[in-house]
């Protein structure tokens, strides 16, 4: 029985790189969907962000230690609580890492 080479996939399986979009494009809807939030943000130099073939997700970046996620957030709630809810509609994406939030512009 021979194995698929490296650029060959088996019926069904996903391409390489899937997991990683997968995860990141749920977190950033989540994030997006979070009251306070006004947006993503890859942070002053664009770092954080996703990298993935020929795209990125900006404002989202997930590995193995920790999840980060960098906001614009809105002035209509206190800054804390909206870290909080970004932290807890994450969670059960983040299979146990820390969550870092930062919020890096806010907005009225």
């Amino acid at each position: 029985m021979s194995r698929p080479g490296p650029t060959a996939h088996a019926e069904g399986e996903a391409e390489p790189g899937a997991g990683a979009k997968a995860e990141a494009e749920v977190l950033a809807e989540r994030v997006r969907a979070c009251p306070g939030v006004a947006g993503l943000s890859g942070g002053p130099f664009g770092t954080v962000a996703t990298y993935l073939p020929g795209e990125r997700v900006m404002g989202v970046s997930a590995d193995g230690d920790a999840v980060t996620i960098a906001v614009v957030a809105t002035l209509d709630r206190p800054l804390p609580e909206t870290a909080e809810d970004i932290r807890r509609a994450v969670s059960d994406l983040a299979g146990g890492r820390p969550v870092n939030v930062r919020i890096d512009d806010v907005v009225e």
